[in-house]
């Protein structure tokens, strides 16, 4: 891994001559996250995942019923004079962001009800195009001791594609079912706050950074959202738990940092992680997944002979395959699928699992010829 300042990554980028990426990936850039950002390739990183400040606005020390001081977020990194200026940064960041991220890509921003929404406006203004916004609800919250307010028990994530249009972005369904016991991935993700010995703290106990996020956050939205050697850019780094899970998953990232002392944190955390298995780190993929295939392809590429009669399951039905890839049925064709929809008096029908071809009076469903073509002709 290597620490980088701006000077060193614009010679390294601006240089046509030279191949940029051993120079800025699995790297901590150190400096501003706008001009880091600028002096990196366009259309060079697959997902971002954004932890910006929160631009809390604070009114005084809070104590607990003991009267001990909470270690709350007062660093200077996150206080702006108006909500002007940190509108203006945010603005700032998320452009340079946009062109860096490739077409396809997605950004994760994360926040809490003092900006969230301010960043949601600006995404949308800026011609990102909101997915979802998920919610990270707390497990062990801090509770609010004024008692003036609900405990705030949840940040807001908002997922956002590059623009409207791009509709090839990774999402990686069939994972996160199965993440889920077999159901749909919902929106709502519980995870307690960071601690134990994942809280980094320096010799005398106190925390490194106050808002370090909890690495199991971070791995879902790896998980959901990217693939293995994807490119992982946070500008907001700090102590680089999403470089350490990107490491650990097998993505290549990228960070931007300011303070030295978060980097140096990150820098040994990261150095410590071991990267799992390219079996483990395989994910899970579902039909939907696959690539295309027509029909008709099965038919030039001679695994079903043209006059060929499929069947249903339980032979109730019968079609002839014509040249075309349509099914012809008593004066009547439509693709696998319209036909088998038609024959069963329903509105819609998989024809991939409900036609079989009768072989050696042994039924094989097209649907595993399909994968025997896939797997024949390398289609991706």
């Amino acid at each position: 891994m290597r620490l980088l300042n701006l000077a060193e990554l614009s010679s390294a980028t601006e240089n046509p001559s030279r191949k940029s990426y051993p120079h800025w990936m699995n790297s901590i850039i150190k400096g501003d996250c706008v001009a880091a950002l600028e002096a990196l390739p366009k259309n060079s990183v697959d997902v971002v995942f954004a932890d910006p400040p929160y631009n809390l606005q604070l009114e005084g020390d809070l104590h607990r019923p003991d009267q001990s001081k909470v270690d709350a977020c007062d660093d200077h990194w996150d206080q702006f004079d108006t909500f002007r200026a940190y509108d203006d940064f945010t603005r700032a960041w998320l452009l340079a962001v946009r062109r860096v991220l490739k077409p396809d890509g997605t950004i994760w921003v994360i926040g809490s009800y003092h900006n969230i929404f301010r960043v949601g406006t600006l995404l949308q203004d800026h011609g990102f195009w909101i997915l979802n916004d998920v919610i990270w609800r707390k497990s062990n919250p801090m509770p609010n001791f004024r008692g003036r307010r609900f405990t705030n028990a949840h940040e807001t994530m908002i997922w956002a594609s590059r623009d409207q249009n791009a509709k090839k972005y990774t999402f990686n369904y069939d994972a996160m079912k199965m993440a889920n016991d077999d159901v749909q991935m919902r929106s709502d993700w519980l995870f307690p706050i960071c601690n134990g010995g994942e809280r980094l703290k320096d010799d005398g106990g106190a925390k490194v950074h106050p808002t370090q996020k909890p690495e199991a956050l971070l791995q879902r939205v790896l998980l959901s959202s990217s693939k293995p050697g994807d490119v992982v850019l946070d500008p907001f780094f700090g102590t680089g738990t999403t470089g350490a899970v990107a490491k650990r998953l097998g993505r290549n990232f990228v960070g931007i940092e300011r303070e030295q002392d978060y980097i140096d944190a990150a820098h040994a955390r990261i150095m410590a992680v071991e990267p799992l298995a390219d079996n483990v780190v395989a994910m899970t993929e579902g039909k939907r997944a696959a690539p295309r295939v027509p029909f008709a392809s099965l038919i030039e590429a001679g695994m079903i002979k043209p006059g060929a009669t499929l069947v249903d399951s339980k032979k109730r039905w019968k079609a002839i395959v014509r040249i075309d890839g349509s099914l012809e049925c008593d004066g009547e064709s439509a693709s696998i699928h319209r036909m088998g929809a038609k024959l069963q008096g329903q509105d819609a029908c998989n024809g991939w699992t409900f036609w079989y071809l009768q072989f050696d009076k042994k039924l094989t469903c097209i649907d595993d010829l399909r994968a025997e073509y896939r797997k024949v002709n390398r289609v991706e």
